[in-house]
């Protein structure tokens, strides 16, 4: 499934519900259900920089493709950090580093995330995005 085709099938879960309250629950679900990061890897190299809890987060190339696991200690945050893994996790570097991430507006979240929340978004994307650009550079070698 391609990063566009999951952003629209999130779009579509998410409209689902009408108020806010039943997505913030929605999240937290797909939090739970995020595979879990080996404990091993939940070492400081690994934690996003910016987000107010902490989020950590890993990444492995397998058959050409970039493999996200990664874990927070709040449970909001783990929702957050879940839809990410699930855009992009399975997908080549190039295709997430082109990718579009209009979907988080169109779902509603980045306006109903505290600002701390919404700042720790961006820099997760932005962190998965960087993995994406390393990884990328070590296949054209």
């Amino acid at each position: 499934m391609s990063i566009a085709e999951i952003q629209e099938e999130l779009i579509d879960e998410f409209s689902l519900f009408d108020d806010w309250m039943d997505k913030y629950e929605h999240l937290i679900g797909l939090g739970k259900s995020l595979p879990l990061i080996d404990p091993a890897l939940k070492t400081d190299d690994r934690i996003i920089k910016g987000c107010q809890s902490k989020v950590w987060l890993h990444a492995a190339m397998e058959n050409d493709k970039l493999i996200f696991t990664a874990d927070s200690d709040a449970i909001i945050t783990k929702g957050i950090i879940a839809v990410l893994v699930r855009v992009f996790s399975g997908q080549s570097p190039e295709e997430i580093v082109k990718a579009n991430t209009d979907f988080i507006d169109q779902i509603g979240l980045k306006e109903h995330l505290s600002p701390t929340r919404a700042n720790g978004l961006v820099s997760m994307i932005k962190q998965m995005k960087l993995y994406a650009i390393a990884f990328q550079a070590q296949l054209k070698k």
